[in-house]
């Protein structure tokens, strides 16, 4: 038994998770160091008679555990030795949270001795720069010298079973429950990437960025025109998965690959876990362009009647005033004032000019959606160049795509986060997203947007969405992450001559971080005390440890409990166990982003892993030595043998 044994009255054992009585001579046995009790400071006898049970309360506690509970009643009529009848029992066992994140033995209880060593060997090899460098090239001279086999064990002993869970969705379920037993939960993410040369991603990219549209309204926004990114995109993928489009067909192929994590998710985490998807894996990612550049010029547009700036809600718009300044126009042009009694508005203002139920649903093209009234004349005027018929259809198959995962989600009670894209695509990503949260989000959030706090409107496009959220009454599910594509869009933004999106520095990243998290719970606090205390649901996805001090405290300050349920913790599968483990054994609600798949195909993933790790040197610094300092206190206690076994339930 792994864990420790109490003893009540006449050699009456019961284990840690009271599911079972035997028959035991000495006074106390088992004592196991790495149980999660250390000691008892009470034991009584345990009563049983014909007539009832008398039930006695103990206090079990370690170092950092503190725990009161009552054992399940034995039934009347069990006698010493017999397997008792009981009463269905689940023990909760909360640790006291080490703030600081340096207890290794807290952080490591759930790896055995081996785990913790390969942990320590791959984060040294991800700090020499030139295996990091490298790593395509030698992973690929490996695989010929050592041949499939012989290679992919290599993998399986490094960094493979390091930072991914498994090659399927069955081989990942034993894993998934080993860290549920410890007080994490998983986001699945099927991270089986094409491993395609340079000149393929060219082609592909040349595929995807072909001119959109016909000849008029060319683009004046030069964020969202055409960009040969290709190469570029491989030469700095290690910061995020990029999806090169090839066809339709691959497009419904990575479709049915969202849907199977959907289904694994289900089938694995008890209803409690997440899938990821990327909307640029689900059609051509220059339509996604072309609509972000026709939400930038909506919100121009409106501007126009306004005399501000900012997204359409934030602008303050009176819907009077808007048909006041084209009444002349809407009586002479019926499309016009079919275009006013489109707008969606409530009685605060304005929410949206364009469509946009319309066009997520397919009830109408992008053609006729994109339009708007000039000021000026009365006429209406395309926002961007009309699509062609066939890019209608290709746009139309990405809303379906959308939509089947979503209706799969919420048929299965799965939430899906909708992944952060680069910043040009992010407009149309993020609209999309909102559309899809006010269809499916309407008894819980199904749906959940990611914000890049890297970027300058990052605060902007929150605030406006969770007004929407609240205009438009359905629930809002979010996650925070400080952003993956900084280098990309610098360099981007430098050679085509805009404004850098980016924050200038680390420091106001982290200012930005914390604005929203402070918005969302301003927001959180409101809707409690209105009545609609679970409206709003954040993922605070972040390794910096000083950004989970800070929400920790937030939420004491504006009173949001971890029994909520309202905020949520995620970091990445193989990365920052110090800070995810003890905040999940401590009774936050915790995810860990797991990624599975067959080892061969997932090793781009393992690249971006290496290099993200390697632009981590100081973060990996502490992990190291939390590594090197529980390994040691094994050897010293003779624990190299220890086989965790966890007896944590997750939030």
């Amino acid at each position: 038994m792994a864990g420790f044994r109490f003893v009540f009255g006449k050699n009456l054992l019961f284990d840690p998770k009271f599911n079972s009585t035997r028959n035991l001579n000495l006074t106390l046995l088992g004592l196991n160091h790495s149980s999660p009790y250390a000691t008892t400071t009470k034991s009584s006898p345990l009563l049983c008679t014909a007539n009832g049970v008398t039930k006695h309360s103990f206090l079990v506690r370690n170092a950092s555990t503190t725990t009161t509970t009552t054992p399940p009643p034995v039934l009347a009529g069990t006698g010493v030795g017999d397997k008792p009848q009981q009463e269905p029992y689940k023990m909760k066992i909360r640790d006291t949270l080490d703030l600081t994140f340096s207890d290794a033995r807290q952080a490591y209880r759930s790896k055995s001795t081996w785990e913790i060593l390969r942990a320590y060997i791959v984060f040294k090899l991800c700090s020499i720069n030139y295996l990091v460098e490298h790593n395509d090239k030698l992973m690929k001279l490996g695989q010929k010298v050592l041949g499939k086999t012989i290679f992919e064990k290599m993998m399986e002993a490094t960094f493979y079973g390091h930072f991914v869970a498994g090659p399927d969705q069955i081989a990942i379920q034993p894993r998934i429950q080993h860290l549920r037993e410890h007080g994490v939960k998983a986001i699945l993410d099927y991270s089986v990437e094409e491993d395609i040369s340079d000149e393929e991603a060219k082609k592909s990219d040349s595929v995807s960025s072909q001119k959109v549209g016909g000849s008029k309204g060319s683009s004046d926004q030069s964020e969202y025109t055409k960009y040969q990114e290709g190469t570029s995109n491989r030469r700095m993928k290690a910061a995020a998965r990029t999806y090169f489009y090839m066809n339709e067909a691959q497009c419904e192929r990575n479709m049915e690959t969202f849907l199977q994590s959907i289904e694994a998710v289900s089938g694995a985490t008890k209803g409690a876990g997440f899938a990821a998807i990327k909307v640029t894996a689900l059609g051509r990612p220059q339509l996604l362009l072309q609509l972000s550049e026709a939400i930038a010029r909506v919100h121009r547009y409106v501007g126009t009647f306004t005399g501000k700036r900012g997204v359409v809600m934030e602008q303050n718009v009176k819907v009077e005033d808007i048909k006041r300044r084209l009444e002349r126009a809407s009586k002479s042009d019926p499309t016009v004032e079919s275009w006013l009694n489109n707008m969606t508005y409530d009685k605060s203002g304005l929410i949206h000019v364009l469509p946009w139920q319309g066009v997520v649903e397919a009830q109408q093209t992008l053609k006729e959606a994109l339009k708007v009234p000039d000021v000026s004349t009365g006429k209406m005027e395309s926002l961007v160049p009309p699509l062609s018929d066939h890019e209608e259809e290709m746009f139309k198959n990405m809303m379906r795509r959308l939509h089947t995962i979503f209706k799969t989600a919420k048929k299965l009670d799965v939430r899906v986060m909708v992944d952060a894209e680069q910043s040009y695509f992010q407009p149309a990503i993020s609209r999309l997203a909102m559309e899809m949260s006010r269809i499916y989000n309407t008894e819980k959030a199904i749906v959940f947007n990611t914000y890049q706090c890297y970027l300058k409107e990052a605060h902007h496009n929150l605030s406006a969405d969770l007004d929407q959220a609240e205009r438009q009454n359905f629930f809002f599910g979010a996650k925070l992450v400080r952003g993956a594509y900084m280098e990309q869009e610098r360099q981007r933004a430098a050679e085509m001559g805009y404004e850098d999106p980016i924050n200038p520095n680390f420091e106001a990243t982290t200012e930005m971080y914390q604005r929203n998290v402070n918005e969302a719970m301003t927001r959180i606090k409101r809707m409690k005390e209105i009545g609609d205390p679970k409206k709003i649901c954040i993922m605070m996805a972040t390794h910096n440890e000083d950004t989970v001090r800070f929400v920790i405290k937030n939420m004491k300050e504006y009173g949001i409990k971890r029994s909520d349920r309202l905020i949520c913790f995620g970091q990445l599968y193989g990365m920052c166990d110090q800070v995810s483990f003890p905040l999940g054994q401590s009774g936050y609600s915790v995810y860990k982003y797991v990624p599975y798949g067959p080892v061969t195909e997932v090793l781009p993933y393992l690249s971006r892993r290496a290099q993200e790790n390697r632009g981590f040197l100081k973060k990996i610094k502490k992990e190291t030595t939390l590594l090197r300092k529980e390994f040691a206190r094994r050897l010293m206690k003779g624990q190299l043998f220890y086989r965790p076994k966890g007896h944590y339930e997750p939030l």
